[in-house]
């Protein structure tokens, strides 16, 4: 293969830690900045027709999920075989986890095109009578499922970037995507330049030629300059056998964070019993919130290939000392977002054109969700240090049991108080029951692993 010398020699093995760590995640935590700022103003601008646009795309938030959850989660997988496979030299094992992982997007992405297809009004009825919401909210899931393609390309192309320690060009990726989707949003919602105005559906197709845009940019990136893996599918064959071992590592990160989109839909169901305007705030949440849990991701992204790598190296001190600082950085950061959900809900809200009535809710449901954050950083790091040793299962319990067995419960039992206020303590009581979780399973790994 062609440059093998050079990859026996990949930075991910030698290159101090920290310096490894940063470089691999700060241009990853850039870009997921330009993208929780284009989820930010996508929401802004759609607030801007009305409070029911917005809920419509708060509704509609589970299903974009559960597409980003199958995207990354299938990501994750590639990610730690690809990886791990390089550092154990084995390359013709990393192609076929490239060759496969591709195969595996496309036929991901037909399945939600499906869906999006012969399901999106039937999601929305479900959930409200509203004919605007309803309207606009199939229309808008239609749109990202059936055009979803730049989604799963995009994420897949930038993970075998970062699989090879090549986040510079992922970071560029994303970027395009994200600063393409917002030069459009306005254009397209409002109607400027001469375009029609298309209101909910405008936001929808700037996200998907976003999308698009940042696929075909990673394609050329990996086609011209990841000289390290070979994605040409000449004479190409599906190996159940690599699929397997893919989805051994990612089924439980798809299953975790598709879990998110069923504990986000129950809370719909849950908030909309007191009020839309509720479901709005929970909505407006979910936007602020990435911009905080995004850069955490971008670390994330940019730690699991240098654990899987040095797992693969049997480098043991890298791999300890690469999760520590991991949660260091990440505690920090969510600490910040802590402080600032605390100082400024009012503020954040308004950038929302938020009402009195979503001002009064959401001030008090950013304080008290944001008190979760610190734990939710140390466990965010803790599960994809799971995942990037091969023991996903660990993570997915520990998902499953935070998001169906505890917050959903919880936050069910104190809706029945009648005081909204109440409903979002559930947050930070699950993340309580997480943090043990996480504990109990870093003292296992130590014990057989990283002893």
């Amino acid at each position: 293969m062609s440059n093998q010398n050079s990859i026996q020699e990949n930075k991910m093995g030698v290159m101090p830690v920290n310096t490894l760590l940063l470089s691999m995640s700060l241009p990853m935590m850039i870009s997921m900045l330009v993208q929780a700022l284009y989820n930010i103003v996508d929401s802004v601008f759609v607030s801007r027709i009305s409070e029911d646009a917005l809920t419509a795309v708060s509704l509609a938030f589970p299903v974009q999920n559960l597409m980003i959850a199958a995207a990354t989660g299938t990501g994750v997988g590639i990610n730690a075989l690809l990886s791990r496979s390089l550092g154990e030299k084995n390359y013709k094992n990393a192609n076929a986890a490239a060759r496969n992982g591709i195969f595996v997007f496309f036929i991901t992405y037909l399945l939600f095109a499906i869906f999006g297809l012969t399901a999106s009004k039937l999601f929305f009825t479900s959930q409200t009578d509203n004919p605007y919401i309803l309207s606009s909210g199939a229309d808008y899931l239609f749109i990202v499922c059936t055009f979803g393609i730049g989604l799963f390309g995009q994420i897949v192309f930038e993970r075998l970037l970062q699989s090879t320690g090549k986040a510079l060009y992922s970071m560029i990726t994303q970027s395009v995507g994200a600063i393409v989707n917002i030069i459009l949003d306005p254009i397209m919602i409002f109607g400027l330049f001469g375009c029609p105005r298309l209101e909910v559906a405008g936001a929808a197709i700037a996200t998907v030629i976003g999308q698009f845009c940042a696929l075909l940019l990673g394609l050329y990136f990996n086609l011209k300059l990841n000289k390290e893996i070979s994605i040409s599918f000449k004479g190409f064959k599906p190996s159940g056998k690599i699929i397997k071992r893919i989805y051994s590592v990612g089924a439980p990160s798809i299953i975790m964070q598709s879990i998110a989109s069923v504990m986000t839909f129950g809370l719909n169901q849950i908030l909309l019993a007191f009020s839309s305007t509720a479901t709005a705030v929970f909505g407006v949440y979910f936007k602020l919130q990435s911009f905080i849990f995004m850069p955490v991701f971008g670390l994330n992204n940019g730690m699991v290939p240098i654990i899987a790598y040095n797992f693969g190296a049997k480098k043991r001190e890298r791999m300890v000392k690469t999760m520590k600082l991991s949660i260091l950085y990440a505690m920090s950061i969510m600490l910040f977002g802590m402080l600032i959900l605390q100082i400024f809900p009012k503020q954040l809200l308004l950038f929302f054109d938020a009402s009195e009535a979503m001002i009064s809710i959401g001030t008090v449901a950013l304080r008290l969700i944001s008190l979760s954050f610190l734990f939710a950083g140390f466990c965010i790091i803790s599960t994809s240090v799971f995942q990037a040793v091969g023991n996903g299962l660990w993570g997915m319990i520990i998902s499953i049991v935070r998001q169906l067995f505890v917050l959903l419960p919880v936050a069910y039992l104190l809706s029945k108080t009648g005081n909204l206020n109440l409903v979002w303590l559930a947050f930070p009581i699950a993340e309580c029951f997480s943090l043990v979780l996480c504990l109990f399973y870093l003292r296992k790994l130590y014990k057989t692993v990283l002893s």
